[in-house]
């Protein structure tokens, strides 16, 4: 049973019952506050409840991207896989509800369309798209990163005849493809890990790349009961070091430039990341490749290499080379991806070459041809980081929308909360580590920083906090400042926006690291809130 929404009024309106929602609702509970969360879905997981596609994982080690704030819980769930499939993540997020009675606060299939701030009450007035109206002290958006899906911005989309499938939205059911002709657009980590997947299943795959992915071998397997031990009796110190970390996942600090190195070395330390399985022993193999062109080729120039030896076709290689510096878009991981065009049943569209023009009632259309298909998978993924967020009509101080508010961009204090929108937080927002990190880690890590000011409001009698001006525009030059001393503005990434015609490029997330963006949260508390405007 999950909740019901009469028209009421809660302490907190929490959106989203992913990772973030479950763990704000528990840490709400603990603070005797009432709240209720709101999910579109008809169960909680977020990301994890939406992305069923086939092949679909997480990119970080499943021991590692679990909850930390209770030892029972890391010491008794039996995790299988060391990268573990989409089902196996949302069976834990499906216990963690369980074991800690969460459902009950909960009202699924329920989409927040409105939240509008009414100054004179101090409150927050949420209305759902059932017409639900809560009202609520204190509003706090755990609506994801990646949760806001797109289609491609090419005529026809309503036209084909055959059956079409979006990676974010797929049946739950499953998809059999056996014996279809298969068409799939884009090849960002949702393609790179359904496209072998899918090869499998149908008799003939056409995949439509605009831009390729850097991708490295996963090495996925089942964990063994040694290694599990291991980390169970290592774990505080493991999620202390997580927390102090660049990428919220613990690595060795580089020491070397990976041009101060011979040929040999570097392409030793390069070849130890590409077995390891791990994107972050690559991006982090020397101090320089993140920040410094030359460097960074170096590592392109590995990839290359690689993908040259695995794929037999000189010119499907050669197209599944990206150009642009290793990092900048999110790298992938992946079982079998370049391995897969060697099928004589797989075939690579470059789109650089041969633009796409239009869906047809038969297929897809190119500036070259028209494909034929039964079935056409989309997997063009999200309008990250901000989508979920100005797709609800929020409206803060003097009815200002978020959404115009942010037109030129987003633009927030520690990614957390923004200038004019009173008790109103972000989890994982734009400007925090967000996508550039574990997202658990960085998850608690906001929620416990939001939840600890709730309760600072309450026991000192304060109305309202939000940012200062000063302090957001300062915080915005200073992620932008940090970006810039980066390669990360030299791609065309969704980090920046720049798959979403008609938005703003503007880099995002917050380069600095997990750790000094934690230090920075912790010492904007301990200043008492510094930054922001305490309103009694």
């Amino acid at each position: 049973m999950s909740a019901s929404a009469p028209n009421r009024s809660v302490d907190v309106v929490v959106v989203g019952a992913g990772f973030s929602g479950l763990y704000l609702l528990h840490r709400l509970r603990e603070l005797n506050l009432s709240a209720v969360v709101f999910e579109a879905g008809t169960d909680v997981g977020g990301t994890w409840y939406w992305n069923r596609y086939p092949g679909a994982r997480v990119d970080v080690e499943s021991l590692a991207y679990s909850y930390s704030f209770s030892e029972e819980l890391e010491q008794e769930y039996p995790w299988e896989e060391r990268y573990p499939t989409q089902p196996e993540i949302l069976r834990y997020a499906q216990h963690v509800a369980d074991r800690f009675d969460l459902r009950r606060d909960i009202v699924f299939r329920t989409r927040v369309a409105a939240a509008h701030w009414d100054d004179e009450a101090g409150t927050w007035q949420v209305r759902t798209e059932h017409e639900d109206a809560v009202t609520a002290r204190f509003l706090v958006l755990a609506t994801g990163c990646l949760s806001a899906s797109k289609l491609p911005e090419i005529p026809g989309l309503d036209t084909f005849k055959g059956a079409t499938f979006h990676t974010a939205h797929w049946p739950h059911e499953g998809v059999d493809f056996t014996g279809q002709r298969v068409g799939l657009i884009g090849t960002g980590s949702s393609g790179v890990q359904s496209i072998p997947v899918i090869a499998e299943q149908a008799a003939d795959l056409t995949v439509f790349q605009r831009t390729p992915a850097y991708s490295l071998p996963a090495r996925n397997r089942r964990l063994r009961p040694d290694e599990i031990a291991d980390m169970r009796a290592g774990y505080r110190a493991y999620r202390k070091a997580q927390r102090e970390s660049g990428f919220g996942v613990p690595t060795p600090v580089p020491t070397k430039s990976a041009l101060e190195v011979s040929d040999e070395e570097r392409d030793a330390t390069f070849e130890r990341a590409w077995e390891s399985g791990s994107l972050v022993n690559l991006l982090t193999a020397f101090t320089d490749t993140a920040v410094d062109q030359a460097a960074n080729d170096t590592a392109r120039d590995f990839i290359h290499r690689k993908i040259r030896q695995i794929v037999t076709d000189p010119q499907v290689a050669g197209d599944l080379c990206p150009g642009y510096p290793v990092g900048t878009k999110r790298p992938c991981l992946d079982t079998g991806y370049y391995e897969t065009y060697n099928r004589p049943d797989v075939h690579l569209v470059n789109l650089q070459r041969e633009p796409l023009v239009e869906v047809t009632e038969r297929g897809i259309r190119t500036a070259e041809r028209e494909y034929a298909f039964d079935a056409i998978v989309y997997a063009t993924g999200f309008d990250a980081m901000t989508g979920a967020l100005t797709n609800i009509d929020i409206r803060g101080r003097g009815g200002v929308s978020l959404k115009e508010t942010w037109s030129a961009g987003p633009r927030t204090y520690l990614g957390l909360g923004s200038v004019g929108f009173p008790n109103m937080f972000m989890i994982t927002g734009p400007g925090s580590p967000s996508v550039l990190s574990n997202m658990v880690v960085s998850i608690e890590q906001h929620v416990e920083w939001v939840t600890g000011v709730i309760e600072h409001l309450e026991k000192q009698g304060l109305r309202a906090i939000e940012p200062t001006q000063q302090a957001q525009d300062s915080w915005v030059d200073h992620v932008n400042e940090i970006a810039g001393y980066t390669l990360y503005p030299k791609a065309n990434s969704w980090y920046m926006g720049a798959n979403v015609p008609g938005k703003t490029r503007v880099f995002m997330p917050y380069a600095g690291g997990v750790g000094a963006y934690r230090k920075r949260c912790d010492e904007v508390a301990a200043q008492g809130y510094e930054g922001f405007a305490l309103t009694a």
